[in-house]
């Protein structure tokens, strides 16, 4: 019993298992960082801050979550391998005390439109197994509740090795759910004949309106040498079976002057050459005619709700799975809990969890058939947050990507409360953030700089808020600022009507948005906001709307390309050397051999990380070497492309080089605050943030009157948020007019006019709660208005 006692009372050595309370990262160099030294405590909340492009995201997503992906992928066999995204291992000298990193990040979900909110949480998934159990009349298994799967049936001999071989009779069938008609889309494509053709013309004289199908060329030719039809007959006079042929035959073998060609109907082939394809990509004008020229309308048979009519029938109580599904989370989840059958009493129990963690996180205002890819960035990174609510693991890594991005300051404490919920279950949380109200929360703060892109990659401050506060670095300096409200504002010249606006959750709007002065549109999420500025604005010549879709590009894109600057820069370098300028396009003419135009060599090494070497040939610098012998005001093309936004600016401003073109294009990049990243850098390397204001300076050079843009403070520190309001000052001083959908509130206080939407979200928003002046705001008692004056008054 003593000895026992001794034991108790000496103290016990530490184990060697606990000293591993540390993420250390030693020597990291992906991107702009260099050599980056940090050790990030474990079972913390650590927020990364920093200005845009300071190398953040290159630390959290490219060097710890990555690294820590590859390793279990590592775990599993070589052939499970093969099917898996290969990870090469970020260029870092030391990284140790890892543990399993989750990421949520703000990529947007699908647009497949067969993906929704339910599929891609497998709420869907359950209550298909809930209508299967308790639907009444019962049609099936699960599956037939489901609007991807297609109803089945066969029937035939089949052989059966038993014995004797002989043949047996079966049938199969498999019960879907999805409707026949829109094949689980919920909409029908219909094709505007006019947009094809002018009925009044013949073929001869140009009757085919599609881009492509005129002046002449083959496409032309098919149908006017076919000879299953008049060609100098107008096609209003055409006979029934002519207009099959020429619109719907099906594909025929034929000679046309000579060559071998296949003759198709015209709307099944726009249908294969435009029509299938993602409307992004299309050419400019051949976007514009697949506008014009198709309209999507709810289809007929399933009303849009995907399913057939039997899994429609089905029903619990009055209550159908179409029904649940387009119920607001927040009612299905009450309609959930009121039901009361032991038989499925754990799978009830399941939903109910799950449908609660969509209320919690603030999305109870969405319903399950949601299509995904019409979720904000915010909103999607907060539906892939619902699975791992409940989640019972702990000791992971959860890697959040500015959560907080869409939330209105209303919202902002319940996901500061997520985070803390998810570290006191002990785990890791890492948070890249430039919200003050999220950094203020962490424990252990590591900020990035102290500029961006090559004048950042550094560490600048690590430590506690406190220390941040009194350090001296960009975001120590500006994380108590807080801006006040605009004594005097703007007078309006004028006013864009939206009567009876209804679209989505909007009842009957009716709001004059003032023009000729800044526009802040706010309210909680969910309020209706982006219903108005995109559902309800008349989308004519004269608005120019900037939203928050992902600008698309490969390794080959980069600004220079994305803005149009290249093409200036291509032609004054062919003029000064009388040669062609596709020589200056590592994407065409003028591209190394070896590598294509790439600058690197890529070795695939089938399930291992690939690997990519510097081109020997050009050096990485993408161009032939007799290209690189051109020369414009000194420098080659490869010279000019590695330049930064600022230092091309100047470049291309005065002297030899002075190119009026290319600098409107660089001056409307530095406008935006991109004055450091390089001409040729890939646009896969950009930040969320970057490209969002990469679209912005593209766009300025149209010629609009109202601009709209949606929430263009993502991704900006609180210093560019300043820089921000500078530009849209700019843009309204000349003569323009500028509706923001914000919920940053300096924004709010730097506008002209606010109009609030609310009071809350779902069936509970939809409504203009406030008009007026910030000013006026400040002294409501909504949501907006309270948090509001909150920051204004923290000015004093």
């Amino acid at each position: 019993m003593g000895t026992s006692t001794r034991a108790d009372a000496t103290p016990r050595e530490p184990r060697g298992a606990d000293s591993h309370d540390l993420i250390r990262v030693h020597g990291a160099r992906v991107n702009n960082l260099r050599d980056v030294h940090v050790e990030i405590p474990k079972r913390r909340l650590t927020v990364f801050t920093g200005v845009s492009g300071s190398g953040k995201s290159s630390l959290v997503f490219g060097t710890v979550a990555a690294e820590s992906q590859r390793l279990i992928n590592e775990t599993y066999s070589a052939f499970v391998q093969g099917f898996m995204p290969t990870l090469a291992r970020p260029d870092v000298d030391v990284l140790d005390g890892l543990t399993t990193a989750i990421v949520v990040d703000q990529q947007r979900m699908g647009s497949d439109p067969r993906s929704t909110v339910g599929t891609a949480t497998d709420a869907n998934a359950l209550l298909r197994i809930l209508f299967s159990r308790l639907g009444k009349p019962h049609i099936g298994p699960p599956a037939a509740y489901a609007f991807n799967v297609p109803s089945v049936s066969a029937s035939g001999a089949i052989t059966v090795e038993r014995g004797d071989k002989k043949a047996v009779k079966a049938t199969f069938h498999r019960t879907g759910g999805m409707c026949t008609r829109c094949e689980g889309r919920g909409t029908v494509t219909d094709i505007d004949l006019d947009q094809l053709y002018d009925s009044s013309k013949s073929l001869n004289e140009g009757a085919i309106t599609v881009p492509g199908y005129t002046g002449g060329g083959w496409n032309s030719r098919l149908y006017t040498e076919s000879g299953f039809y008049d060609a100098d007959k107008p096609i209003a006079r055409f006979t029934k079976k002519e207009l099959h042929d020429f619109l719907h035959r099906e594909p025929t073998r034929m000679k046309i002057a000579g060559i071998n060609m296949t003759y198709e109907g015209l709307i099944p082939r726009v249908r294969k050459s435009m029509l299938a394809k993602d409307t992004d990509a299309l050419q400019p004008h051949i976007r514009a005619f697949v506008e014009r020229a198709v309209t999507f309308t709810t289809c007929p048979e399933c009303d849009g709700t995907r399913l057939s009519e039997g899994a429609r029938s089905s029903k619990i109580g009055e209550v159908s799975i179409a029904d649940a599904c387009a119920l607001q989370i927040s009612d299905l989840a009450q309609w959930v809990r009121g039901l009361d059958e032991p038989s499925v009493a754990p799978l009830l129990a399941t939903l109910r969890d799950s449908l609660d963690s969509f209320v919690e996180i603030g999305l109870g205002y969405l319903s399950l058939d949601r299509p995904a890819g019409t979720l904000s960035g915010g909103e999607a990174q907060r539906v892939k947050m619902v699975r791992h609510l409940g989640s019972p693991l702990t000791d992971v890594t959860y890697v959040f990507d500015e959560p907080t991005i869409g939330l209105h300051p209303h919202d902002i404490q319940r996901m500061n409360d997520l985070l803390l919920r998810l570290r006191d279950k002990g785990n890791t949380v890492l948070v890249v953030e430039h919200k003050p109200e999220t950094i203020v929360i962490a424990d252990h703060v590591v900020d990035l700089g102290p500029g961006a892109g090559t004048d950042g990659g550094t560490v600048c401050f690590e430590g506690t808020v406190e220390g941040l506060r009194s350090s001296g670095t960009v975001t120590g300096r500006h994380l108590d600022d807080r801006a006040a409200v605009k004594k005097a504002v703007r007078e309006r010249t004028g006013v864009l009507e939206i009567r009876g606006a209804a679209t989505h959750n909007l009842r009957a709007v009716d709001v004059d948005i003032p023009l000729g002065v800044l526009t802040v549109i706010t309210g909680v999420a969910g309020s209706g906001k982006s219903s108005l500025v995109h559902g309800s604005i008349p989308q004519d010549a004269g608005v120019v709307s900037i939203d928050q879709a992902p600008i698309r590009g490969s390794r080959r894109s980069n600004p220079a390309t994305y803005t149009g600057l290249l093409d200036p820069i291509r032609k004054a370098f062919a003029k000064a050397n009388g040669v062609k300028p596709a020589l200056f396009s590592a994407n065409s003419e003028g591209a190394c051999p070896t590598c294509n135009g790439i600058g690197v060599v890529y070795t695939d090494l089938a399930m291992m990380a690939g690997v990519a070497t510097v081109c020997e040939e050009c050096e990485g610098r993408r161009f032939q070497a007799s290209v690189l012998e051109y020369r414009f005001g000194g420098r080659d093309i490869s010279e000019v492309l590695a330049m930064s936004v600022s230092q091309a600016e100047e470049f291309f401003g005065s002297g030899d080089a002075r190119t009026p073109a290319a600098h409107t294009v660089l001056a409307r990049l530095a406008d935006v605050g991109l004055g450091y990243i390089g001409l040729g850098q890939p646009l896969t390397t950009l930040s969320g943030g970057e490209r969002q204001r990469l679209k912005l300076a593209t766009h300025m050079a149209e010629k609009a009157g109202v601009y709209v843009l949606d929430e263009p403070t993502t991704g900006l520190h609180l210093a560019d948020v300043e820089q921000l309001l500078a530009l849209l000052d700019r843009i309204v001083d000349s003569g323009r007019s500028v509706i923001v959908v914000e919920h940053h509130q300096a924004v709010m206080a730097h506008a002209d006019w606010i109009i609030d939407l609310g009071p809350g979200a779902g069936h509970d928003g939809g409504r203009v709660v406030f008009e007026g002046t910030p000013a006026d705001l400040t002294a409501t008692s909504t949501l907006t208005g309270q948090h509001l004056a909150a920051y204004v008054g923290a000015t004093a």
